[in-house]
């Protein structure tokens, strides 16, 4: 059984029956049935479809973004943005499709030759809980538009966020199978990747699920996308705009209660501002007021689950054992309402072999490292072994895009946090996954490139 609880205040939203088998292959033979019919829906009639979805989202922005609140914990203006972002990456794939999938000519010693983009199939996609909208859309949007049908397994702790995005698609109008929601528990799904009518499938989700979907996909040679955690690198040089660099960390670490893979997580100082810096900061973190995630005042939201709660300050505990320096918050509160808050924190003087320095901290804690000058500080930002995003922030721009260039991540950005945009490719190197979401790239992912030689 799934529950849907309230991380504000523990109450039990609804309960869920899992799947048994016989209806895990009524939603494998139905997509695989819609998937036929589908990939022969004129591109322009699925952009309307999409548009259509879009059209949705908005009309239900204030339902949903309630169910989201309530369900995992963020902000309810944080989950209003999650539900417009879900809308504009359907119209970005409406608009744009037609020039992603149109054939492309290329010379050969063929009288023609081209490469046409054509849908796999049915895709399995693994999501989580954190960003519970955002996620699924931005692997449906592509997925859909390109040909292909969606399932869905998603977080078990957001089993009314997947009904509402199935009941979506449906409201929209598109045709039964082409999207769907499976109710199953991790241990399902592997069961669901070996069926030979799934043809690929992407995770968002921790580095362990990220191997143990890559294994299965692997076994069954199936294409698979994975985005996996990030120990994001926030680049504070010595020229650096401070107060802007201070209002880009709280927005970029405590965004979501922390709980974000592109999240900065490491706050990599040059020395000669460190200090500054961390006062700063210090000061911002204490503005950020705790409270019921419905209310606009609030403006620090709860962690999705208490136990989650706990594993984020254990992992403190044993930095501050290990030598580095509560700033701010790294102590449990105590809440009449709920056993899921954490506080703003920060960890002043983190070092190699601290557990904050090689691990990510899924929540919200700040790890700062200091370094003497530029080069040490992109040292340090190669030295993880994640590499999803990063940032640098300096008063010299052409400074700043040549560090960005040489961290090792999916994505860096300048004098701005880290975000995912549907007309950025998306994703990570080393243990944050492979493959891209986003642009046409991500569209790419799910469609054979195919080559066509007419002698």
């Amino acid at each position: 059984m799934f529950q849907s609880i309230n991380p504000f205040n523990n109450k039990v939203l609804g309960e869920f029956a899992v799947w048994d088998a016989s209806q895990i292959e009524q939603a494998l033979s139905t997509a695989n049935t819609a998937a036929e019919s589908w990939r022969q829906v004129p591109l322009t009639d699925r952009a309307d479809y999409l548009c259509r979805v879009a059209s949705v989202l908005r009309q239900r922005k204030a339902l949903l973004a309630k169910i989201v609140t309530m369900e995992m914990g963020k902000l309810l203006t944080e989950a209003e943005a999650e539900v417009e972002k879900c809308a504009t990456v359907c119209e970005y794939y409406a608009e744009h499709s037609q020039s992603f999938l149109a054939d492309q000519a290329l010379a050969s010693d063929a009288t023609r030759s081209f490469v046409a983009f054509q849908p796999l199939g049915c895709i399995l996609a693994v999501m989580p809980w954190n960003f519970p909208l955002w996620q699924v859309f931005r692997f449906a949007a592509p997925a859909l538009m390109a040909g292909n049908t969606g399932l869905l397994k998603h977080a078990s702790n957001v089993p009314q966020c997947a009904l509402a995005i199935e009941d979506v698609f449906k409201e929209a109008g598109l045709p039964e199978g082409v999207f769907s929601s499976l109710m199953i528990k991790a241990s399902q799904v592997a069961v669901v990747i070996e069926d030979p009518r799934v043809h690929a499938v992407t995770l968002t989700g921790s580095e362990p699920a990220g191997r143990s979907v890559a294994a299965l996909a692997g076994q069954n040679l199936k294409k698979s996308v994975l985005e996996l955690g990030g120990a994001d690198a926030f680049i504070v040089l010595d020229d650096a705009d401070l107060a802007q660099a201070v209002q880009g960390a709280v927005t970029s670490r405590f965004l979501n209660a922390g709980q974000s893979c592109i999240a900065a997580k490491r706050f990599i100082v040059v020395e000669s501002v460190a200090d500054a810096f961390v006062a700063s900061f210090a000061q911002a973190c204490e503005g950020l007021t705790r409270g019921d995630p419905l209310k606009s005042t609030t403006r620090l939201a709860p962690m999705a689950r208490a136990d989650l709660r706990d594993e984020v300050h254990q992992q403190v505990l044993t930095t501050l054992e290990q030598g580095g320096q509560a700033v701010i918050g790294c102590e449990l509160v105590n809440e009449s309402e709920s056993d899921s808050f954490y506080p703003a924190s920060i960890i002043d003087n983190v070092k190699p072999g601290m557990l904050a320095y090689e691990e990510e901290l899924f929540g919200p804690v700040a790890s700062v490292i200091r370094v003497k000058d530029e080069a040490e500080a992109l040292s340090v930002a190669n030295s993880s072994r994640f590499g999803l995003g990063g940032s640098v922030w300096t008063r010299d721009v052409q400074r700043g895009e040549a560090v960005a260039r040489n961290v090792a991540s999916g994505a860096c950005f300048v004098n701005s946090i880290v975000k995912s945009d549907p007309r950025l490719p998306f994703g990570g190197i080393k243990a944050s996954g492979y493959g891209r979401e986003l642009a046409h790239w991500g569209m790419h992912e799910f469609v054979n490139i195919k080559t066509i030689s007419v002698g």
